[in-house]
């Protein structure tokens, strides 16, 4: 049990000094590990490792053993700070100026782990000997800006196996676009890239007869997928996109015809589809411009939502309660380790203001994070305690 409140901002300034570029290396975690311990957490670091892949720490941490089992899932890991001779002040500093955090992962996500670790020591000191109505659990991963192979995924088999669930999850992740309070996040499009290949025959171009030139046949590939839209959305999803990120040839030279040419696209699709349905509607168009293709998939996450319900009722009266907004519900934006959560349980997300994430000079108002962890703790009361909520 805590002896004293936590300081989120101290906290998140700590955490904000590991260099936990993806994937972490688990000196975050550790700290988390060790904090959680002092207030009765059983905290297991995981590491997980694929053929070809970095391992990657992560850390569950329980307590109590009763349901429901709420569980905080975020991630230590950051972006790369890009030129660090850009940013105002040291990157990995954690300063705080002008009443603002600063820091790569202030906002996504270091502060939001600080303020609900703050949240739970409130909360347990307000409890005292009163029984819990439930459990708190944490489930932090490594590698969750990376490939995301060794991490959330992974932990959530881990407890399956050992026959452990999780009941209700809120993630950290920053949901509002620019003030605290405007947005939970209730749902996710999902995610689909593709990568087209067309092969052709290298030659001079000044003998274009003698070779086969693959760039025009994918510009023509291309051209029939981004022909049309693929849907208007609906009442809880904007329109699936379609969006071409890369085209590459490979080729230097000025009078070589190249031998293949690729592309690489991605559509965030609603749940007006399923993954076949779209790739089945995709392969179609193609087909209509003639030309022979080799194509890989990779789908990254599928949509999904989660209903209203008590999970976002309690998310959403603890922000209205605090600071006397009601945050929309909302499915914009792009993916997070909700799609693997979402299988295990239902899973919102709220956290910090998103304006500065993963851009040179990432901070987050010092207000902000001492008021998330107030939501925090009210979201807790609500979900956990029949004579505090």
């Amino acid at each position: 049990m805590p002896i004293a409140k936590l300081d989120p901002v101290a906290l998140s300034q700590a955490l904000i000094r590991f260099q936990s570029v993806t994937p972490d290396t688990g000196d975050a975690l550790d700290l988390l590990a060790e904090t959680l311990t002092e207030f009765g957490f059983t905290c297991h670091k995981l590491i997980f490792e694929e053929e070809g892949t970095e391992p990657v720490p992560n850390l569950y941490a329980r307590l109590g053993d009763k349901a429901p089992n709420f569980c905080f899932a975020g991630h230590t890991d950051v972006v790369p700070v890009g030129a660090a001779s850009n940013w105002t002040v040291d990157p990995f500093s954690g300063d705080i100026k002008d009443g603002q955090l600063w820091g790569r992962g202030a906002v996504d996500m270091k502060s939001a782990i600080a303020a609900f670790v703050a949240a739970v020591s409130n909360y347990l000191l307000e409890l005292g000997d009163t029984p819990m109505e439930g459990s708190l659990s944490f489930l932090i991963t490594g590698d969750e800006e990376g490939p995301a192979i060794n991490g959330t995924k992974k932990v959530l088999s881990w407890l399956e196996d050992r026959g452990e669930a999780i009941d209700l999850c809120l993630v950290g992740e920053p949901t509002n676009p620019q003030e605290l309070g405007q947005m939970i996040k209730v749902g996710r499009r999902g995610s689909l890239h593709g990568v087209i290949t067309v092969n052709g025959t290298q030659g001079h171009v000044a003998y274009p007869h003698m070779a086969h030139n693959p760039i025009p046949d994918l510009v023509k590939v291309l051209a029939e997928l981004g022909k049309e839209g693929l849907d208007d959305g609906n009442d809880q999803f904007q329109p699936s996109n379609l969006e071409i990120v890369n085209i590459e040839v490979g080729n230097e030279s000025h009078n070589v015809i190249p031998a293949s040419a690729s592309s690489r696209f991605n559509i965030r699709f609603n749940n007006e589809f399923t993954p076949e349905e779209l790739k089945a509607l995709l392969t179609e168009r193609m087909a209509r411009a003639n030309v022979e293709y080799d194509i890989d998939w990779w789908l990254s996450g599928d949509s999904f939502l989660t209903p209203a319900g008590p999970l976002s009722d309690a998310v959403a009266n603890a922000v209205e309660e605090t600071i006397g907004r009601r945050p929309e519900l909302s499915t914009t934006g792009g993916t997070s380790d909700a799609r693997f959560i979402k299988n295990m349980c239902p899973v919102v997300e709220f956290g910090l203001v998103g304006a500065t994430m993963h851009k040179i000079d990432e901070h987050v108002a010092v207000t902000d994070i001492e008021t998330l962890a107030k939501i925090y703790k009210r979201v807790i009361e609500h979900l956990l305690s029949k004579n505090l909520g």
